[in-house]
């Protein structure tokens, strides 16, 4: 039943390793008791002394962190989400409890009530004072407790952006609630929902008509995305799901794609330094996190110039290289093919030997730029 699963965690497990993951006991007064938690650090987080991470809540987390930790650690590894601070709780046992909510207004009562305030106000808090954590969360559920993690989405201001679904069991109301909520938010929300094939009949059919209606969400600010994944369980689904629903959520952080290289640098209408600079913008202003450009995406926009033969666009690029990768001879390079494309060769021939003792990266290395400095040389004789 569970084979698919067991499998991602089996492939997952050995990268997880290289990260940092303790096992702790929580006192909390909302609960009257202590919780047991698991934490998933960063692979270089005490290296990384100034540098801060988005968290993951991980609801079920007995069975449902090792996937989610597991997959944070492998798309961060390749660069194409941000490193991540993974907290999963563990419920085995008591997550009807902790999920518990009133048969007359549908909301957490009792139990409910106090595992919400538990999240918001306890665990939080204590994740914010004793780690680097940025001003980004995410909250991950499955059936009952996928239903639980929408009541923060009700709050006026919700304390997380991101909502992972995975085959939620929907309390009567709650589709209601959150189409209102979405549709009113004033602040960017990324919501992910999944069923599949050979899902829980009852769950299924009620996602699907839920599906439907959040189709018609209209609000900018809330990016939907859903997977009806062919022949998958109830529980096999989430070995599909987690994977999509990261991938989504950081859409616009991964490196520049062999997609966007065809369909947006090499439009003439479009500026690529300017692309690359309105990227890295975003990426701020979405996840509060302050990234540098990446080799990958600076080569991405560097082929495309010489594709396109915009020169001018070297301009603006060397200068976010020197910004980004002082030191090194890549805002040289950029720079020195600026001047000789620009009708400069004298002054580009003294930017490339400029290059001499500078570390190299990528292609570029001494001997490299030095050449191009001498072929300049010897077609103008200088």
């Amino acid at each position: 039943m569970k084979r698919l699963l067991l499998l991602l965690m089996a492939i997952l497990l050995p990268l997880a390793n290289f990260a940092q993951i303790s096992y702790q006991s929580l006192s909390s007064q909302k609960l009257g008791e202590t919780r047991q938690i698991k934490i998933q650090l960063p692979r270089n987080y005490e290296e990384n002394k100034d540098k801060r991470y988005p968290v993951v809540i991980v609801l079920d987390g007995d069975y449902l962190f090792e996937p989610v930790a597991g997959m944070v650690d492998y798309y961060s590894y390749w660069e194409d989400v941000p490193e991540m601070i993974v907290v999963g709780i563990n419920q085995d046992g008591i997550r009807m409890e902790d999920t518990y909510y009133s048969e007359q207004n549908f909301l957490p009562e009792g139990k409910g009530a106090k595992f919400f305030e538990f999240i918001g106000m306890e665990l939080l808090a204590q994740l914010d004072q004793k780690y680097r954590t940025a001003n980004f969360r995410i909250i991950v559920g499955h059936d009952f407790t996928s239903n639980f993690i929408n009541y923060y989405l009700l709050k006026e201001n919700p304390i997380f952006q991101g909502y992972i679904n995975l085959s939620p069991d929907l309390a009567p109301e709650m589709a209601n609630r959150i189409s209102s909520s979405l549709n009113r938010s004033a602040s960017r929300k990324w919501y992910y929902m999944a069923t599949g094939s050979s899902d829980i009949p009852n769950l299924k059919e009620k996602i699907i008509s839920f599906d439907n209606d959040l189709k018609n969400i209209e609000n900018e600010l809330v990016d939907y995305k859903f997977d009806n994944f062919e022949e998958t369980t109830h529980y096999s689904l989430v070995g599909k799901a987690i994977p999509s629903a990261i991938e989504g959520m950081f859409e616009i952080y991964r490196p520049i794609s062999t997609k966007d290289y065809n369909e947006k640098l090499l439009q003439t209408s479009v500026s690529p330094s300017q692309y690359l600079a309105e990227k890295y913008t975003t990426i701020e202003e979405l996840y509060g996190l302050k990234r540098k450009i990446s080799l990958n995406d600076f080569m991405a926009v560097h082929k495309a110039i010489e594709k396109t033969r915009n020169w001018e666009e070297y301009k603006e690029l060397y200068k976010m290289a020197h910004d980004n990768y002082p030191g090194t001879m890549l805002g040289t390079y950029f720079e020195a093919r600026y001047e000789e494309e620009t009708g400069n060769p004298k002054k580009a021939m003294r930017i490339y030997q400029n290059a001499y003792g500078q570390e190299k990266i990528a292609f570029l290395n001494t001997d490299f730029m030095l050449e191009k400095a001498d072929a300049i040389k010897k077609d103008f004789g200088y």
